[in-house]
């Protein structure tokens, strides 16, 4: 398709194939002016320069160019040359993509049924996906991208530290609580009470509650102490406390509550923090689903 122009100036990562390959006119010159300026771009030449060219000034090291009105071009990006044969047979293609191990190939040009039988080969042979898509049309490629984000040391631990696991088990996962704050280009997670205060904010606690009636005889007590047991049954990584009262808390966060009185239907609330939504709705599924608690939900 068409290359729209506007997307010179998206923000972003980009790849642009554009000819000519001398960057002496076309699209290839008006999106190296564009990028030449800012070191953190590349420009990639594929093959021989003729004298005089930009693309032949630039490999020999030019980092001012004069163009055209006497305009002066400061060339702070990445200048790198790749010998490339546009007319490469498929013996020439193949070690291509043996030596640059890409995830995805896409052949635009060439007798189809041979396209066909390369496609097969390459398939086949790296193991990757190969496209051939005809004039017009549109492509899309999954990908995934590796994104680079900077945590503290000191966060590290703590989060490792609640579970005594110092240093921490590299083959047990763990979800770790943190604000996603970009500085410039540079992406880190931070204690998330840093963040707030960074920002001016205030820290506002959001809670689950949940009720469950239990059709069970006898004191209260004594159905928290059958769901006390079988809290623990199930949860033995969890720090669990029963307290005096009747009410079970986990971890600190979580806490189960049994109202009623002997002869009464029993109220069983539970009561979860945001940050434990998983075992939150475990303990109500599990309370639900027990055999041993006769309930009407």
């Amino acid at each position: 398709q068409p290359f729209d122009r506007a997307f010179i100036d998206n923000p972003g990562p980009m790849v642009v194939f554009a000819t000519p390959g001398m960057l002496h006119a076309g699209l290839s010159l008006q999106i190296f002016k564009k990028w030449a300026p800012n070191e953190l771009n590349m420009v990639i030449m594929p093959g021989y320069c003729v004298a005089g060219t930009v693309g032949h000034k630039i490999l020999n090291g030019a980092r001012k160019l004069e163009l055209e009105n006497k305009q002066i071009l400061d060339v702070k990006l990445s200048v790198q040359y790749m010998s490339f044969s546009a007319h490469a047979d498929a013996k020439g293609i193949m070690q291509l993509i043996s030596q640059c191990e890409p995830r995805n190939v896409m052949l635009v040009h060439g007798e189809a049924a041979k396209m066909d039988f390369l496609k097969n080969k390459i398939q086949q042979e790296f193991g990757i996906d190969c496209y051939k898509p005809a004039n017009g049309e549109s492509v899309t490629i999954e990908t995934t991208h590796n994104i680079h984000v900077d945590i503290p040391l000191s966060l590290l631990k703590r989060e490792a530290s609640k579970t005594g696991l110092l240093p921490p088990d590299a083959k047990r996962p763990r979800v770790l609580h943190g604000a996603l704050v970009m500085r410039g280009n540079r992406l880190q997670i931070i204690d998330p009470s840093q963040a707030l205060k960074e920002m001016g904010v205030e820290e506002h606690h959001l809670r689950f509650t949940s009720t469950i009636s239990i059709e069970e005889e006898g004191p209260g007590n004594k159905v928290a102490e059958k769901i006390y047991q079988l809290v623990k049954r199930k949860l033995k990584d969890f720090s669990i406390h029963y307290s005096s009262d009747g009410s079970i808390s986990i971890s600190d966060s979580l806490l189960i509550q049994v109202s009623g009185d002997e002869d009464e239907t029993k109220s069983v609330l539970v009561s979860w923090s945001h940050q434990d939504e998983d075992i939150g709705s475990f303990l109500l599924q599990l309370l639900r689903e027990d055999p041993s608690l006769v309930q009407a939900v």
